[in-house]
């Protein structure tokens, strides 16, 4: 499994979203490998120039990070957010049109530790993982990769643990940079420019508040990326709400994930321990 974002991103949430990114990056060469047609990858938008932290919105929009501290509170608070250390995530996930599924879970920790499983009918089964210094993948097309370079810094960037509360010293700007309509809903559209010049875009649904989705680009085996996640069907597991949809496209494919238990602060530091075959590849 190769990265996408993310699987972009923060607390239980944000650990879901940068997970299925990533998924959804594993699971597109291997569904075009079982004869879905797929589109070829799109380039990855020009860097843009950092502009300053914090700038203001565009005129009569509210400021990005009121819109973000909307949706902190609607999902339960900073104090219930930062209350977990760890989260595992399980459900079930589907490749839309040609019949393809299977299940995953997914395990995060603070402060940037991530694993990501998934097993695939007709596939087998694909690992993603993060311990805070290695990345690496495994799957039956591609054996055990150490991840490496750009990707491995942009692995890093989506393993924060605590990604969705958006701390301003990771970007050089986080900007409303328009309403619009995604996926069908109007939305509040934040652009966040990250430290290595690239930008990600959240959306914020204007009636809830709640974030709606991601639009991102990520390096891959397969080149720059881009991919579409859509988040909805928000439940509540613990404290904290969650969404228990997930839509993600990416090089032609579209991902669907389905969540069907969150449990927090009962995941070992053992489980983010490299396999041995990752091991191996490790100097």
């Amino acid at each position: 499994m190769r990265n996408g974002c993310r699987l972009s991103r923060g607390v239980p949430i944000g650990a879901l979203a940068a997970a299925v990114l990533l998924a959804s990056s594993a699971v597109a060469p291997a569904a075009a490998a079982q004869a879905v047609q797929t589109a070829p990858p799109q380039a990855a938008p020009a860097a843009k120039t950092p502009a300053k932290p914090q700038p203001k919105a565009a005129a009569g929009l509210p400021a990005a990070r009121s819109i973000i501290d909307r949706h902190i509170q609607a999902i339960g608070g900073r104090k219930a957010i930062l209350g977990h250390a760890s989260t595992r995530i399980q459900g079930t996930l589907t490749v839309s049109g040609n019949g393809m599924s299977g299940n995953f879970e997914i395990f995060a920790a603070k402060p940037d530790r991530a694993l990501s499983k998934i097993t695939i009918g007709g596939i087998g089964d694909i690992s993603e993982g993060y311990d805070g210094t290695h990345a690496w993948s495994a799957s039956p097309m591609t054996g055990p990769m150490l991840t490496q370079g750009k990707e491995l810094e942009q692995r890093k960037f989506d393993a924060d643990f605590y990604g969705e509360l958006h701390d301003p010293t990771r970007y050089t700007s986080i900007t409303t940079a328009e309403k619009t309509t995604f996926q069908g809903r109007p939305c509040y559209k934040i652009s966040l420019v990250r430290k290595d010049g690239a930008e990600d875009f959240d959306f914020y649904d204007v009636e809830t508040g709640l974030k709606a989705g991601t639009i991102a680009t990520r390096d891959s085996p397969m080149g720059a990326v881009t991919s579409t996640v859509w988040q909805g069907d928000y439940k509540k597991f613990g404290d904290v709400l969650q969404p228990t949809t997930i839509k993600q496209t990416n090089t032609g494919v579209e991902l669907v994930m389905k969540v069907s238990s969150v449990e927090y602060d009962s995941v070992p530091d053992s489980t983010f321990e490299p396999p041995q075959s990752i091991k191996a590849l490790i100097k």
